[in-house]
C-alpha cells in the first residue's frame, strides 16, 4: 500500500492567465531540475476541450542508501509523462503526471485541478493529489516516505516557479530567489569588509605618519 497526500493551494492570478502561464513555466529559477519538455500529442475534441501530452525530463537523484540497490551507471534522469485536459467553457484544467522509468524503485502519480477560486474570481485554486508507491522488497516503506517528502519539496518549487512566471506576465518584478538574496548579501558583506580594511589601512598610515613627525 502506497502513500497518499492532498493539498489545496492558491495562485494569485485569474484562471485564463494561469492557463497561459502553465505552458510558459519553464525555465524559471525554481525549475533547474527540469531539463527538457516536449509536446508529443495535442488535439481539440468535439466538445472544444484541449488535450495535450508532454514528455518532461527531470533530474532526480536517489537517496544514498538506495543507490546500492542499483548499478552505478543507472540514469539519474527521470522521464515523466504529463496529460492535460483544458475545459475553457467550465474554466478548469486537469493534469495527470507519472514517471515512466525507475518504476521498480518508485512511482509517483500526481493529479492537479486548476479552477477559479470560489471566493475570489481573480485567483486560481489548485487541488493537488499524489500517490507514491514502491515495489522494492524490504525498503518500500522507506522509499515511499522519501518520495513523499521529495514530492512536497517539489510542489513548493513548482508553486514558486508558477508565481515567478505569473509576476512576469503581470508586469511585476518577480520576487528574488533565496540564492539571489544570499548572493547579494555575500557581495554586500564583501564590499563592507573591503571598505573597513581600506579605512583601517588609511588610519594606520595616518597614525604612522603622525608618529614619525613627532620624532623629527
Amino acid at each position: 500500500m502506497g502513500k497518499y497526500c492532498a493539498s489545496l493551494g492558491l495562485l494569485r492570478g485569474p484562471w485564463d492567465q494561469v492557463f497561459a502561464a502553465f505552458w510558459q513555466r519553464y525555465p524559471n529559477p525554481y525549475s533547474k531540475h527540469v531539463l527538457t519538455e516536449d509536446i508529443v500529442h495535442r488535439e481539440v475534441t468535439a466538445d472544444q476541450k484541449l488535450l495535450s501530452r508532454r514528455l518532461l525530463t527531470k533530474t532526480n537523484r536517489m537517496p544514498r542508501w538506495a543507490e546500492r540497490f542499483f548499478p552505478a551507471n543507472v540514469a539519474h534522469s527521470v522521464y515523466i509523462l504529463e496529460d492535460s485536459i483544458v475545459d475553457p467553457k467550465n474554466r478548469t484544467m486537469t493534469t495527470y503526471t507519472w514517471n515512466i522509468n525507475h518504476a521498480r524503485l518508485m512511482v509517483v502519480e500526481e493529479r492537479c485541478v486548476y479552477c477559479v477560486n470560489p471566493e475570489n474570481c481573480s485567483w486560481t485554486q489548485v487541488k493537488r493529489e499524489a500517490w507514491v508507491s514502491s515495489s522494492l522488497f524490504g525498503v518500500s516503506r522507506a522509499i515511499q516516505e522519501f518520495g513523499l517528502a521529495r514530492f512536497k519539496s517539489n510542489v513548493t518549487k513548482s508553486t514558486k516557479g508558477f508565481e515567478y512566471v505569473l509576476a512576469k506576465m503581470q508586469g511585476e518584478a518577480p520576487s528574488k530567489t533565496l540564492v539571489e538574496t544570499a548572493k547579494e548579501a555575500t557581495e554586500k558583506a564583501k564590499e563592507t569588509a573591503l571598505a573597513a580594511t581600506e579605512k583601517a589601512k588609511d588610519l594606520a598610515s595616518k597614525a604612522a605618519t603622525k608618529k614619525k613627525q613627532q620624532y623629527v
